[in-house]
């Protein structure tokens, strides 16, 4: 099996979990939506529905370079409505668990794009 197989295999599974930890928890991930934002559990299911989506498009190889593309844009966003405002308001573990996430976030991103200009090639 080729590496960069293996490599959208391991990179799309977490995202498909993520994706499934949205669609059975939205009620209690709908406190996280911005408040500038309406709809809270609309958006967790469509983000619940996105990621799914794009991880399984990335281990197919099937409209690769607009999965990754979108789940860049995707978790970037929650990188800095989620995440950073939860960091710099945040206390203790609290604002730990929240830089832990920025930086998760930041990652995955980065690599979302990695896979994004590689299929490109």
């Amino acid at each position: 099996m080729p590496f960069t197989l293996i490599g959208r295999i391991l990179f799309s599974l977490p995202m498909i979990g993520f994706g499934l930890g949205h669609l059975t928890s939205a009620a209690n991930m709908a406190a996280m939506v911005p408040a500038w934002l309406p709809g809270g559990v609309f958006w967790v299911y469509l983000t619940g529905v996105a990621l799914v989506a794009a991880g399984i498009a990335i281990i197919i190889n099937k409209l690769t370079f607009q999965a990754a593309l979108g789940l860049s844009v995707l978790v970037m966003t929650f990188a800095l409505t989620v995440h950073l405002p939860g960091m710099l308001k945040g206390e203790g573990m609290a604002k730990m668990m929240s830089m832990v996430a920025l930086y998760k976030d930041i990652a995955i991103s980065g690599a979302a794009l990695y896979i994004a200009g590689q299929s490109r090639s």
